[in-house]
Order: C-alpha cells, then structure tokens, then sequence
C-alpha cells in the first residue's frame, strides 16, 4: 500500500473522527483543517466564512477529503440556521476548491462529503447517480454545494461527490439519537414508516470514501448507502430486533413538525437510493444489511 498525505476537513465529526483513526492506522500522514490558528505539526488553519485557508499547509497532499458542515438534525430549523447550513457548505467547499486549484501541484483527487438529500423525496421510486436532482430545502443545498467544488474541476483535479446517507452509529449523527430511545423501549415508527431510508454502516462509510481515495476512475456523484435501502417500518423493526426492545411507539407527523421545524418533512420523506457507482467499481460492503450495521455500530 502507498502511504499517502491527506487532508480533511471535519476530522472532528462522526465520519472524520473515523476516517482520520482509519487512515493513521494504516500509516498514512493525515493533515487536519482546523478553525482556529494551527497548534500541531498535523493542523492547517482554515475559516470557511471568510474563504480562508492556509493553501500553504495542502502542499505535498494527494488528497483531500472535505467533510466539514454545520449538523443538519442538531438543531431546530429556523431560517437562520438554515442558511448556517448552506452556507457552511457551499462556502467551505468553495474555499478548498479554490485552495486546492491554486496550488502549483495540485492533490490528484477531492473528495467533497454531500448527501443523498440531494435527490429530495423519491417516493418508493429508486434512484443512484445518474438521477437529477429532487425539490426541497436539503436538496438545493446540495446542488449549490456540489457546483461550488467547480474551480477544482476547472483545475483538472479528480472530484467526487459522496452523496451519504443516514449513518448508522452509536454516537453521533441521527443514530446516535435514536439508540438511547430504542435502548429504553420507546422506540417506534416515525409516521407512516413507509418512508424509506437509506442507511451506511460507519465501517462502509469509511471503507468507501478510502475506495473512492484509492481509485483512479471514480469521480463525480458517488451514493454511500448500504444496496439495500429499507423502510423506516423496517428498520424500526431491525432496531427492536436487535436490541431485544418493544417498538410500540409511533410518532405522529406533527410532533415532529413541532420538534424539528422544517427538518420534518425531510425526516418523513422517502429517499430510496442504490449505490450504483460503488458496486460497479467493485466495492464490498461489509455490513449490507440493517441487522448486521446495527450491530456493528453496537460493538
């Protein structure tokens, strides 16, 4: 295997916290983009509000993988923290584009971190990366936030887009919040729970984005879902399963709505996502199905 320098941005979140640990484990140099000034030998200071970053720190990197973004489903929708979101995006990847394009030898690759919200609701309709883009708030954001990665395209770098789905996890992310609920017996549907998600174990995340690192003819949008999306109904029923817990419990649509704003109606809407590209390149999920990446998120 090469050892390669990366850099990544997010390294403190769910899915950075685990590639970053990936990557060193297998004695790769790591490079992390903070928001402050750099401390450590490892750090680069960057602040995507004033599209800043210390390009200096990316020299001698072959890739950079860009997971930075304000948390969809930690806070209430307001208007305010909506635009906090498409703006923590479409100017983060903004300003790593344009770092990475100005650089006299520029990393092979870019891998920004995007979701599979860009497809808005699907219904029960399938859909992978040749699709167009749906409605709705989350998919706007992605559409601005994918075109802003342009100037590193322009450039003649190799960009993919990792369109991600519900991460399944202990910690962190929507799982995190859903296993302390199950784990107490008030798991349930949320509405109809016809609504269908499309899951990732962390383990297949993070194999995935280092797939799409590693191999040359990937580019463009790239769907890391498990093959097999399920109904919230389902995965409900996976969860007690797995846990051993009841899940008698459904919350009605308009809890939600007062809970969650407008992140409601994403949270009821149906995404049915197929992972085209990384099948086709030959990537092996570790964790297909829903009882296996509950599981492993458990261990």
């Amino acid at each position: 295997m090469v050892r390669m320098r990366i850099a990544v941005t997010g390294s403190t979140g769910l899915i950075g916290t685990a590639l970053v640990r990936s990557l060193l484990a297998d004695g790769h140099e790591v490079v992390r983009l903070v928001r402050r000034p750099a401390r450590a030998a490892d750090e680069v200071e960057w602040d995507p509000a004033r599209q800043y970053v210390d390009a200096v720190g990316l020299i001698g990197c072959e890739a950079v993988v860009h997971l930075a973004g304000a948390g969809v489903g930690e806070r209430r929708w307001t208007e305010a923290y909506k635009r906090e979101i498409r703006d923590s995006r479409v100017l983060g990847t903004a300003t790593i584009a344009e770092a990475v394009a100005s650089l006299e030898t520029p990393p092979r690759v870019l891998v920004c971190g995007t979701a599979v919200g860009y497809y808005g609701d699907t219904g029960d309709r399938t859909v992978d990366e040749s699709d167009p883009p749906g409605s709705g708030f989350l998919a706007s954001v992605c559409e601005a936030w994918e075109a802003a990665a342009a100037p590193a395209e322009e450039a003649g770098i190799r960009v993919a887009f990792a369109r991600t789905g519900l991460v399944v996890a202990r910690e962190g992310g929507a799982w995190g919040r859903l296993f302390p609920v199950f784990k107490a017996g008030l798991g349930g549907r949320l509405g109809n729970g016809r609504q269908y998600w499309s899951f990732i174990s962390l383990h297949d995340e993070v194999a995935a984005l280092r797939h799409i690192v590693d191999t040359d003819g990937i580019s463009g949008p790239v769907n890391l879902t498990a093959p097999t999306p399920l109904t919230n109904r389902e995965v409900t029923a996976a969860m007690g399963r797995v846990l051993h817990r009841p899940t008698l419990f459904t919350v009605p649509p308009a809890a939600l709505r007062v809970a969650l704003g407008d992140f409601s109606e994403d949270v009821l809407g149906s995404q049915r996502v197929i992972p085209r590209k990384l099948l086709d390149s030959g990537f092996t999920f570790e964790y297909p199905s829903i009882d296996g990446a509950i599981r492993a998120a458990l261990r």
